[in-house]
């Protein structure tokens, strides 16, 4: 029964309905004088919550630890308790991935930090309705699976996709830069859009010297490009990528081979961009052929190439700003889709890189103010560039 000093409050956003839609119980009458709040929802089909609610619950402690909320299931019932605003988010988020499994799709750990995510940006103000196609993240349609955005630089990522012609996506890793780029060429592939996908990187060996690497020319680069065809695997049916490499509607090689090609029709990325020198980013950047989508991944902070080289990504971001036709995502530590642990070695190494160069730019800042001649440092060059003058002693 509601409390007679909960009769002016707001219904619940969802009624309660069809199978369509979960079941949701007075969520305002539990609310004591601690503003806490506490929401009941019954899902119809028991065999679909228990795919919902995640093995042993993990789904619902994921909920729990990103919401500060309380989730507790019985049968096909969860019980949602804390902040207003928690449980409302909590409750958009569970009937959102019910009805991804109603329509026979699965939902990963990732799709629920997704959906966490994008509850959070939408905020708690309007009527969400999950059975209507309406969203805020965009996704990338594909004959296997949707594609959807999971952070909001991932959906300003995939609209600078479908906008524009040259799009660079930079930022650390694990945050889907080359994923949503592999997944939005198969999308122009499969729609007949382009007529081919080149997928190519520097062939620079990560600080270790992998000597002479037997068999042709294929066996030789492929254990640089292996990432690359871990998305074309999770993308599309492999028999369909093996026919594909075959018949050359998806090309992947080395960098060093685009020198005096045309690409044309063709749907092109560079991964691992921030290996590439300045003359090659030049000569990639200028294969660009008619009716072509080119698009540049890295991370600058990641960069294997020798002390003093300019990394040809950073310095094409920088000249390239501004130019009609360019796209640009830009991705911090919070957008690590990867793993919730990798998001904080991220930040915990950005946070380090950025005392190193406070510390360096501090020493120099007195010898600027008397004058002396001070080294310049080159504009593409970040913290994890330098390093403190007395680490390692």
């Amino acid at each position: 029964m509601r409390r007679a000093s909960d009769r002016e409050r707001p219904v619940a956003a969802v009624p309660q309905q069809g199978p369509a839609r979960a079941a949701i119980s007075d969520p305002w009458a539990a609310q004591g004088e601690s503003g806490s709040t506490q929401v009941v929802l019954a899902f119809d089909d028991n065999r679909l919550a228990t795919q919902l609610f995640g093995h042993y619950g993990r789904n619902l402690a994921l909920l729990e630890r990103k919401l500060a909320v309380k989730a507790e299931s019985r049968g096909n019932h969860v019980t949602l308790e804390g902040g207003r605003d928690g449980c409302e988010q909590a409750r958009r988020v569970l009937e959102h991935l019910y009805e991804q499994l109603k329509r026979g799709r699965d939902v990963a750990p990732g799709d629920v930090e997704g959906a966490i995510r994008e509850a959070v940006s939408q905020g708690s103000l309007f009527d969400f309705d999950p059975s209507e196609e309406r969203q805020s993240f965009d996704e990338i349609q594909l004959r296997r699976r949707p594609v959807r955005a999971r952070t909001p630089a991932q959906d300003a990522y995939i609209r600078a996709l479908k906008r524009h012609t040259l799009v660079f996506g930079s930022g650390p890793a694990g945050t889907g830069k080359t994923w949503l780029a592999v997944a939005f060429c198969v999308h122009l592939l499969e729609r007949r859009m382009v007529d081919r996908i080149i997928l190519t990187r520097p062939a620079v060996e990560a600080g270790e010297r992998l000597g002479f690497l037997p068999g042709d020319m294929k066996e030789k680069v492929d254990p640089y490009l292996r990432p690359i065809y871990d998305a074309l695997y999770d993308l599309m049916d492999r028999a369909f990528v093996e026919r594909a490499l075959q018949s050359g509607e998806i090309e992947i090689a080395p960098l060093a081979f685009m020198r005096g090609r045309t690409l044309a029709n063709a749907a092109v990325i560079l991964d691992e961009a921030q290996n590439a020198t300045s003359m090659q980013m030049k000569m990639f950047l200028t294969r660009l052929g008619e009716n072509s989508h080119m698009i540049v991944t890295g991370d600058p902070s990641q960069t294997d190439l020798p002390n003093g080289m300019t990394s040809g990504l950073a310095e094409a971001v920088r000249l390239l700003e501004g130019v009609e036709g360019v796209g640009f995502a830009h991705f911090k530590a919070e957008d690590v889709v990867r793993h919730e642990l990798v998001q904080r070695i991220v930040s915990a190494y950005e946070a380090h890189d950025a005392t190193v160069a406070r510390r360096l730019f501090a020493r120099r800042a007195p010898a600027q103010a008397e004058g002396a001649v001070v080294e310049a440092v080159p504009m593409d060059m970040g913290p994890s560039d330098f390093a403190a003058p007395d680490e390692g002693r």
